[in-house]
């Protein structure tokens, strides 16, 4: 079961989220809550594997809430949630280090299946979104190239990451089981001495290893 957790400040929207995670096959919402006032005693308790974030939240809000768990629970994954897809806000987070972000107005079938995604290894995002955030790596000064001994396939793996895909389409696009992509996933983290996909995809980016 994927453990997921609820943060949004309006209370309408909050319960049918938890509803809607609630009735959802392999996932089990563990709660909802308005701020992330308590998110350390919250994450901590719950341990879940899968946060949607509202971005804006009084008092504490998503950006706050992303920040403490990307330091003290990488493990768990973040999909914020926005009105609209081209806010500061959205790109902003993805930097932080959010998996992806969904439209508030998304069908129930969309939620669903990003939460699903991102446990899986993928990163749901508009082309527009992911555009920005390679501009914004591509305009970074260092561009020292690298390859960290990475071997022909392991660098297939890596860029097939890069260009967006989960752990299954990788799977599919390299010819290979689920679990030989996690072995490969093992080693480029290792070898790159990173510890998420976001951190092995901005550092394969931003110093050209693919």
């Amino acid at each position: 079961m994927i453990k997921t957790a609820v943060f949004e400040d309006n209370e309408f929207l909050r319960e049918q989220l938890i509803t809607l995670l609630q009735h959802a096959e392999g996932i089990a919402c563990v709660g909802g809550w308005e701020n992330c006032l308590q998110i350390e005693k919250i994450m901590e308790f719950y341990q879940p594997d899968v946060v949607l974030m509202d971005i804006d939240m009084p008092e504490a809000d998503g950006i706050y809430g992303l920040k403490h768990i990307v330091k003290k629970q990488p493990g768990a994954s973040v999909i914020m949630l926005t009105v609209f897809e081209d806010d500061q806000h959205v790109f902003e987070s993805i930097c932080l280090g959010a998996k992806g972000y969904l439209l508030k107005k998304s069908i129930p079938e969309k939620i669903i299946e990003s939460i699903k995604d991102v446990v899986d290894g993928g990163s749901p995002m508009s082309p527009f979104i992911a555009r920005k955030v390679l501009e914004n790596f591509s305009a970074l000064k260092n561009t020292v190239t690298h390859d960290y001994n990475l071997t022909i396939r392991e660098k297939d793996m890596l860029r097939s990451l890069v260009n967006g895909n989960s752990y299954k389409m990788a799977a599919a696009e390299l010819n290979i089981s689920i679990n030989t992509v996690r072995q490969y996933i093992r080693k480029i983290y290792e070898k790159l001495q990173v510890h998420s996909m976001n951190e092995a995809v901005s550092k394969a980016i931003k110093q050209q290893i693919v």
